[in-house]
């Protein structure tokens, strides 16, 4: 097993959160090989209480986050672990067979780096174990599509990307370490390397988490997902939500966006995945206005998705990373997002003989 201080920025200079997350807690390390059966943290699971934002709602704490102290993020996070114990009726993170009691993807990362370091001393072993955890997962989470199509289309370079811009996405805090920076710095040289071979994956680069992710998932990290019948009750219950609110306000809850009268259901909120279980509608749980309401939501994200990998191609220059942005979209799918969305097999395979086809075009025109 790759060591969990290998896998993602930071973590080696939490030793002993880590070292728990890897060893004494067993059925964690289990959950981290993918060998188990029980939920990932960042996926749903009926062990762990979930707490679902928006968006919008997330950006907006996102930017809060941003211009706080760090002593208001320590004691904010603190102040969300207790309200998630008491949302799911619990005094810990983990049960006594060592499963989570509390899901932390709540938190973004700037409060997950307070947690799993222990700032101002604020939390429990356990709880810097549950933080580490999670964040294992969201780098895993970042890396999985871009490995997905490094399979089918020998281009690694993609995935030192997408590491590149989870790393990135650090707090200033865990930026200013030095596992960061030099984690970072080996991202950067696996950059380069697979911009000259993109098809072999750098070896020899000290401090490359990248490497060792691959060489524990050379085909994309494990992942979870709730079971899709429970994901359509949830979505149901979402929506009786906001209409029981609209009722209250003395208003319908309408899906019609040409409807002038009533408050316009916003699924803003909802994943992928959700509107997908709204639209296929396989349990019968939804009526029609709400099924065509969730497809024209699913059709305008998937425009601005192929849209973004349009522009990506436009700025980098190179024609090809179309369609690695195409193949990178539909590997972060669900079964049945693609089946909603219609991405196809067939279409995976188009876009992955577009890639090839191009990349060998441009290869022939630079060697002439």
């Amino acid at each position: 097993m790759t060591s969990i201080s290998n896998q993602l920025p930071g973590y080696a200079q939490y030793g002993a959160a880590y070292a728990r997350a890897a060893g004494s807690q067993s059925s964690l390390a289990t959950l981290l090989n993918g060998s188990s059966d029980d939920t990932l943290l960042g996926a749903s699971s009926n062990a762990a209480t979930n707490l679902t934002l928006s968006a919008q709602a997330r950006a907006q704490l996102a930017s809060a986050a941003a211009t706080k102290d760090f002593s208001s993020v320590v004691s904010d996070s603190r102040a969300a672990l207790d309200k998630l114990y008491k949302a799911a009726g619990v005094t810990a993170p983990y049960d006594d067979s060592g499963k989570p009691t509390i899901d932390l993807t709540s938190l973004d990362r700037r409060a997950l780096y307070a947690v799993a370091s222990n700032a101002g001393g604020q939390f429990t072993e356990s709880e810097q174990t549950l933080a580490a955890v999670t964040r294992i997962a969201g780098f895993n989470a970042a890396l999985s599509p871009a490995t997905q199509t490094a399979k089918l289309t020998g281009n690694y370079n993609a995935v030192y990307k997408a590491a590149a811009d989870y790393l990135d996405g650090a707090s200033n805090e865990e930026k200013a370490t030095s596992t960061w920076q030099a984690e970072r710095a080996a991202i950067g040289k696996g950059i380069t390397a697979t911009q000259n071979d993109p098809t072999k994956i750098p070896s020899g680069i000290s401090n490359d988490p990248v490497a060792a992710y691959l060489a524990q998932y050379p085909s994309g990290s494990p992942t979870t997902t709730q079971d899709f019948a429970s994901v359509a009750k949830s979505a149901r219950a979402a929506l009786d939500a906001q209409a029981k609110a609209a009722s209250a306000a003395g208003k319908e809850l309408v899906y019609d966006p040409g409807r002038k009268v009533g408050q316009q259901a916003d699924l803003s909120a909802l994943s992928n995945r959700d509107l997908s279980a709204i639209s296929l509608n396989k349990d019968s749980l939804f009526s029609t206005e709400e099924t065509s309401a969730a497809k024209r939501e699913l059709d305008s994200r998937n425009r601005a998705s192929i849209l973004t990998a349009l522009k990506q191609s436009q700025t980098s220059g190179n024609p090809a990373d179309f369609s690695l942005g195409l193949l990178n979209t539909y590997s972060a799918m669900s079964d049945e997002e693609r089946t909603a969305t219609n991405w196809t097999p067939a279409f995976r395979d188009n876009a992955v003989q577009s890639y090839k086809s191009t990349t060998t075009l441009l290869s022939l025109l630079k060697s002439s």
